[in-house]
């Protein structure tokens, strides 16, 4: 196998991508010359964007519109004429190309999809299902697929080229790259054809359509395609007729859309009457890992395997587009959280309401109505803390059942401390200071460690000795006051193992923050505050938090208003390593597609999507950046770090993007090796 060149990492199809096209060129009825030079025009047009596959709508040849007149000669032979100049000009076009026309085969005439590649023809899909009721009447002019007498045709100087509706063509040098063409209404029945075709192994659904326009009628066409996709966990390419077509009884808006796995990816504007071409750049990886992952996906197949097992399998290779050609698509900086804010809104909605209902049914089904917690004037115990409020509002208790202790420590700043004890008076929780520095000396001096020698020796140790004082204080607590320990730990920090084992933010009787990332939690707080959850002051406090540096407050240093100690400078940007965590978890990409993927949304601060508030820090990430930092995740997500995962406290899952609870979504073994993951990860340059 040929080493990869630098490049090579730069170029979405070495990173399991593909990018394609959906074509609406213009169309006059029954003028197939005119309307292969607009294809032909539009297929350059796609190739030259580099994609691998272009779809045109139904019967676009010779236009969907023409009723009786497909029953003319004319018309067929000149579409016949058509089909072989599309597949001249086919050899220097680099891209798949599927057109619709009609085609006489054994004295019938069928609706067909004709692919063409480099002056082939891999094959013909037929219509399976013709919708003749209201405004259609199809069944007057064309037969359905299963009435086909002959397995292959000849075709425009081609012999044997296979012909059906059971046809899935796969493209060998693409990895995961497998097609199945339908048409149209084969979509919109109860158990469309390309269900089976998905179970058989396709990732990329075609749809030729010619869709007539009604009120209403796009909403639900997208729903459906949407639906489809999400359903078959496939990528869906949907054309449709635009202008050009007859208006003698019907009108036509050219909807052409891109679906992945439920998610519009692109789409055209309707009625317009400019030929329209739109592109997206489909995962594949993600299709064949979600797959993989959702057992009865495969399950579904076994049960219809009989009809799987029919399809014919074509095997053919494309020229896969060389040299940098970097993402088109739109992925989000920040995927926990959406850019916009009503989305935004909506998503803080659910999380705060999952982690309340998970708290308060841990106090019912307890027994217990008293929750004790630490609060340190950081982000996830304020956090944490606005839960377990609410969680007393919900039940009916009062807020001061919540009996707050924030704990000053030898690097406790005035900034912090002042916040902890501004945001429990203000909400109302009992309010309690408990100062571990005697304790900890005590430690100190009982372990022989050089701090109590008067040694300024901040060691693991040191840290170790506070979280561990600050823990055991609020066990005790917890059963002095007849409550339980609520956690503050988060996602991030479980990614990463930026916890002591057994105390500090990994152990409490519930962890109502063990599914939320560092960024979704920073947005929640927002969310809080600017919805108005709780009084004024509450929400004036905590704009004063969301600004406050993240940091562990463990190692003495300038003790002004920000803590001293960085905890971003030891595992990373939080919205960094976010990003690696979502993808690596969520979708178990190699390191090298991960840092491609950051890189080609981090790279430019002026450009993507950016959450819609004020006090957004617009940041880019050089290559090299992207590379030390996934090192810092690799290394201890799957070397140092599962062990402390495997024993989590219970905690709600609140989120699809992840938990790493092993009750709740990720199991994995304490004992791992990374170095799989590291010899990928070298792969990546530190320069581009």
């Amino acid at each position: 196998m040929p080493v990869k060149q630098k490049n090579d990492f730069f170029n979405l199809y070495n990173q399991g991508f593909i990018r394609v096209a959906v074509g609406v060129p213009e169309v006059r009825v029954a003028d197939p010359a005119f309307n292969t030079q607009k294809t032909i025009e539009l297929a350059r047009a796609a190739a030259a964007k580099k994609t691998v596959f272009t779809v045109f709508p139904e019967l676009g040849i010779s236009a969907y519109s023409n009723d009786d007149l497909f029953q003319q000669d004319a018309l067929l032979l000149g579409v016949e004429k058509a089909l072989l100049k599309i597949k001249e000009e086919s050899r220097k076009i680099n891209t798949v190309m599927v057109v619709g026309a009609p085609l006489r085969v054994d004295c019938r005439l069928f609706n067909c999809a004709v692919v063409f590649y480099r002056g082939r023809i891999p094959g013909v899909a037929v219509k399976s299902y013709l919708p003749n009721y209201r405004e259609f009447y199809e069944a007057r002019q064309f037969t359905p697929a299963a009435e086909a007498l002959s397995p292959t045709i000849d075709l425009a100087g081609e012999k044997n080229v296979p012909f059906g509706a059971d046809l899935l063509f796969r493209v060998t040098n693409i990895a995961n790259f497998i097609f199945y063409l339908e048409i149209c209404e084969d979509l919109w029945v109860p158990v469309p054809p390309s269900s089976f075709a998905a179970l058989a192994g396709a990732t990329v659904i075609g749809n030729l359509s010619a869709s007539n326009v009604t009120i209403g009628k796009s909403r639900y066409r997208l729903e459906l395609a949407a639906n489809q996709s999400a359903r078959c966990i496939a990528s869906c390419l949907y054309a449709a007729a635009g202008y050009g077509e007859s208006t003698t009884d019907l009108a036509w808006d050219g909807h052409a859309m891109i679906h992945e796995n439920g998610n519009l990816l692109a789409e055209s504007s309707r009625f317009s009457k400019q030929a329209q071409i739109i592109y997206s750049d489909l995962d594949l990886d993600r299709l064949a890992q979600d797959r993989m992952r959702q057992n009865t996906f495969s399950k579904n197949a076994s049960d219809h395997k009989e009809r799987i097992s029919s399809f014919r399998r074509i095997d053919f290779s494309v020229s896969q587009p060389a040299g940098r050609l970097l993402l088109n698509r739109r992925y989000p900086r920040f995927p926990y959280i959406p850019a916009e804010s009503a989305q935004r809104d909506a998503r803080c909605y659910e999380a705060y309401n999952i982690q309340v209902q998970g708290l308060t049914k841990r106090l019912e089904s307890s027994g217990i109505k008293n929750i004790v917690i630490g609060v340190s004037g950081g982000l996830d115990s304020t956090h944490a803390l606005l839960v377990a409020a609410k969680a007393m509002d919900l039940l009916g208790l009062p807020r001061s059942n919540v009996r707050g202790y924030t704990m000053p420590g030898f690097a406790t700043s005035a900034k912090t401390y002042n916040n902890a004890l501004r945001l429990m008076q203000a909400i109302g929780v009992e309010v309690n200071e408990l100062d571990i520095k005697e304790a900890s000396r005590q430690m100190f001096k009982d372990i022989g460690h050089p701090f109590a020698d008067g040694k300024k020796e901040y060691d693991i140790t040191f840290e170790n000795v506070q979280a561990g004082a600050r823990t055991s204080s609020l066990f005790r607590l917890a059963n002095l006051r007849k409550a339980i320990v609520v956690g503050t730990g988060d996602l991030s920090e479980l990614a990463l193992g930026w916890s002591t084992y057994g105390v500090g933010d990994h152990m409490s009787h519930y962890n109502v923050n063990a599914s939320v990332p560092k960024t979704l939690i920073q947005h929640l707080i927002r969310w809080v505050a600017q919805t108005g959850q709780f009084s004024a002051a509450v929400s004036e406090t905590l704009v004063d938090v969301l600004q406050t540096e993240i940091s562990p407050e463990l190692i003495p240093g300038n003790l002004g208003s920000q803590p001293s100690q960085k905890t971003e400078e030891s595992v990373g940007p939080y919205e960094l390593q976010d990003f690696n965590n979502f993808f690596l978890t969520r979708f178990g990409y190699q390191p090298a597609k991960v840092a491609f993927l950051a890189y080609c949304v981090w790279r430019d601060k002026t450009k993507g999507d950016w959450p819609d508030i004020p006090d957004a820090k617009r940041k880019s990430y050089t290559l090299k950046e992207i590379k030390k930092w996934l090192y810092v995740y690799l290394y201890r997500f799957f070397k140092t770090s599962q062990f402390k995962r495997s024993c989590i406290p219970n905690g709600p899952k609140v989120g699809s993007g992840g938990s790493l609870s092993p009750r709740g979504d990720y199991r994995a073994p304490s004992d791992s090796e990374p170095d799989i993951w590291l010899a990928n990860w070298k792969k990546i340059p530190e320069t581009d």
